[in-house]
């Protein structure tokens, strides 16, 4: 079984783009027990209160239920339910895990939703920048084109009675990559709630955050919101039953004649997304906030405008190159915006 540890801690670490800080006004517990394990190339964590230390066995079981999902939809190990779907869906028509199926169905809608700025078959394009081995490289442009060729969601044909999909070309592949994290939390998240939680506050990476109940304040969690190419909090929120997802360009990038490509790469275009430092989401559930907290960074604020506008119930934080001060769309039920950082 994957390691584990639960211990009581002051607060969460301060490394993460999601900060849990408590104001004066604040119930206090006389500590915090943070239960984590590390899934998906990251750290996935569960935070309770010291009054609820009788939660620990469902925190862990919760994080079995991440290992679970990793072993399905990671494309990194040949024995994933998606691998074995990219593996065949070229060549047939290939029956995918009930489970699967309805998340890539409902990716095939986000990408709709997000005018293609959301796209989870991109993984050519980022493996001719080299951000996936971690080899960056910036690429011929002919190079570009051929693996744009690979890319398009409009390439994979959903049978939604037989439950099947089926790719029109070789080399398309689906990675949940931008996703996953968030839909482990909400998993996560349903098994602690199943078990009887009612507070708590789960994380996966620093990047993707969901609050079970509101932290026992009525405002919710207190979260700072932050970007890794700023040395500043972004916005502060008060969260209660809601998720919150972060995109930025400062996880990995490298410098070509004093411009900096970023690990997300613009599927529409083939090239590294510009313009916007970060893509903060706040949703109802997590796989939605990663989702969008992508297309916006890769977008820009004109298309995070659009789609929140038409979809009520989110609420969106752009910081933007150019301007220092982070501009805000939508809203939603369970956020207070404390602020916003200049």
């Amino acid at each position: 079984m994957p390691a584990d540890s639960s211990r009581p801690a002051r607060g969460l670490s301060r490394r993460a783009l999601f900060t849990r800080r408590r104001s004066p006004s604040e119930p206090t517990a006389d500590y915090w027990i943070r239960v984590f394990r590390r899934a998906m190339a990251c750290r996935f964590e569960v935070t309770l209160s010291g009054e609820d230390a009788r939660h620990i066995p469902a925190a862990r079981a919760a994080l079995d239920e991440v290992d679970r999902l990793e072993a399905l939809l990671t494309v990194f190990r040949d024995t994933s339910a998606l691998s074995d779907l990219n593996r065949r869906a070229a060549l047939e028509d290939a029956r995918a895990d009930g489970e699967l199926f309805d998340l890539l169905v409902r990716c095939r809608a986000l990408h709709a939703e997000t005018e293609g700025a959301f796209d989870p078959t991109s993984t050519p394009l980022s493996r001719c920048w080299g951000f996936l081995r971690r080899e960056a490289r910036r690429p011929a442009p002919e190079e570009i084109e051929a693996a744009r060729a690979c890319v398009g969601m409009d390439g994979a044909a959903f049978d939604l009675e037989r439950r099947t999909v089926r790719f029109d070309r070789a080399g398309l592949e689906l990675n949940l990559g931008a996703v996953g994290k968030g839909y482990a939390l909400d998993r996560a998240a349903a098994h602690l709630r199943a078990g009887g939680v009612a507070h708590a506050l789960l994380s996966a990476a620093g990047s993707s955050v969901v609050a079970v109940g509101d932290g026992r304040d009525a405002r919710g969690f207190w979260i700072d919101v932050g970007s890794r190419r700023l040395d500043r909090p972004v916005a502060r929120l008060r969260l209660r039953d809601g998720a919150v997802g972060t995109s930025g360009a400062g996880e990995q990038f490298f410098e070509v004649e004093g411009r900096r490509y970023g690990h997300v790469i613009d599927p529409r275009t083939g090239w590294p997304a510009e313009g916007v430092l970060s893509a903060t989401v706040v949703a109802g559930d997590a796989a939605l906030a990663d989702a969008f907290s992508t297309a916006f960074l890769v977008g820009g604020a004109d298309l995070a405008e659009r789609v929140v506008a038409a979809r009520p119930g989110v609420l969106a934080i752009l910081t933007l190159e150019t301007e220092p001060r982070p501009r805000v769309f939508g809203s939603y039920p369970g956020a207070i915006l404390e602020g916003l950082c200049t």
